[in-house]
């Protein structure tokens, strides 16, 4: 999506470590218009799809995630990442490992709002190694839903979380891929969309004898 890579490159601050922040538009302070051309960019790729909730995980997921469901016209469902008294009733729960956090959290949805009869769309603002995304997915393995699809804000295409899950059959949408960046010059490169194969030539008609019709030569 060429007006997110085009913010990304102008917000964008790269850091060591295989950093991005882009706290300035998209998980800190959100441009809420931006976030409005994502949701109809994933609702063109998922249209006809059946999906009748979005899910997320908190809590930088949960500003994109509530104006695509906007789009869709459906609920938002966002996983928590701690237990808290509100949450009554039966859950499902899994642990995954925070790239950006480095540190290990709970991932809890509430039965009541997750089940066999849903049709969720995965959202979340990046993704590296996938360990988020994987615990949404383990989530609705347990739920017994169904994934229609996963959108991804930004994909460090560089690490293997998203070639993982397209691997799996997922299909899964980022709006922007980085292949790389420069901590020294903040240089990033994003992915190039691919484009559709060239069509076959039509092979050299042949002749037929039976034909009545002529061949004229001009000199």
């Amino acid at each position: 999506m060429r007006l997110l890579e085009e913010r990304i490159q102008r917000d964008g601050i790269v850091k060591s470590g295989d950093v991005l922040k882009v706290d300035s538009f998209l998980n800190h302070q959100m441009d809420v218009a931006l976030f409005e051309e994502m949701a109809l960019e994933w609702k063109r790729a998922f249209d006809g799809k059946p999906i009748n909730k979005i899910l997320t995980i908190e809590a930088s997921g949960i500003g994109i995630a509530a104006i695509v469901a906007r789009v869709f016209n459906v609920p938002v469902v966002f996983a928590k990442k701690a237990q808290s008294i509100n949450l009554d009733g039966t859950v499902y729960a899994t642990r995954v490992q925070s790239f950006t956090h480095g540190k290990i959290f709970d991932v809890i949805v509430s039965k009541k709002f997750v089940g066999p009869e849903d049709h969720l769309l995965l959202i979340d603002d990046f993704m590296a190694n996938g360990c988020a995304m994987n615990g949404l997915i383990e989530v609705c393995e347990d739920a017994g839903a169904t994934i229609e699809g996963i959108g991804i804000a930004i994909e460090k295409g560089f690490q293997e979380g998203g070639a993982k899950l397209r691997q799996r059959g997922y299909q899964l949408e980022s709006l922007a891929i980085v292949d790389a960046m420069d901590p020294e010059s903040g240089e990033i490169t994003f992915r190039c969309a691919r484009k559709p194969p060239p069509r076959p030539l039509k092979p050299p008609r042949t002749p037929n004898p039976n034909s009545k019709t002529s061949t004229v030569r001009y000199p």
